[in-house]
Formats: C-alpha cells, structure tokens, sequence
C-alpha cells in the first residue's frame, strides 16, 4: 500500500497502481500536457471509492510505502491498463530494426 500526496491532501492506493500513477505522472510532465485520472483508493476522511487527480507537468506527487494495518490492498487490473496504456502512448517512439550484418564486429566476411 501506498500514500499519494498531491496539492496538499493524500489517499491510499495500492503499490502497482501508485507506480502506474507516478510513470504517467512522468511521461505528462515530459510531454508538457496535463490529464485526469480516477483511481481506486482511500481518501484522507476514511473514504474508499475512486479518486480523481488533475496531473500534469507542474504536479508535485509523493509516493510513499505504508503499512497497511487490516487494510485490502486497492487494485483494480482495468485502471492499471488504462494508466500504462496511456503512459505507452507518451513515450517516444523507437523504431525496431534488424541488427545488420557489417554492424557486428564478431561477423566477418571474407
């Protein structure tokens, strides 16, 4: 479990998605573009339901390791695709060649 702090408040979330929400949170920031997102957690009230967060590349976001006393871990597979989905999509794009064989000093032609 993980707490989440942002703009002066935090929730709870589960570990892979606080990992999603921080990845995305990077590839926003790079791409200086902003975006919403709704994640299952607990609010700072006691609250378990989906939190919306505003990120973008001026976010301020901590993750940090708690421990969960008697609590679930929040997760929620469709979330997490979502987030690294759109994570995916902000990342440059490499383009995937085959190695060539006079690029490779162990082949030699004779």
């Amino acid at each position: 479990m993980r707490r989440i702090t942002y703009a002066g408040t935090w929730f709870h979330t589960g570990d892979q998605i606080a990992d999603a929400i921080m990845e995305y949170s990077k590839a926003l920031a790079y791409n200086e573009i902003a975006d919403t997102v709704s994640v299952p957690g607990r609010s700072n009230t006691g609250d378990a339901g989906m939190v919306e967060v505003i990120i973008g590349p001026a976010s301020q976001i901590v993750s940090a390791p708690i421990e969960s006393v008697g609590e679930d871990e929040f997760e929620d597979l469709t979330v997490l695709a979502e987030l690294r989905r759109r994570t995916a999509h902000l990342q440059p794009s490499r383009p995937l060649t085959e190695p060539q064989p006079d690029s490779d000093p162990h082949l030699q032609l004779e």
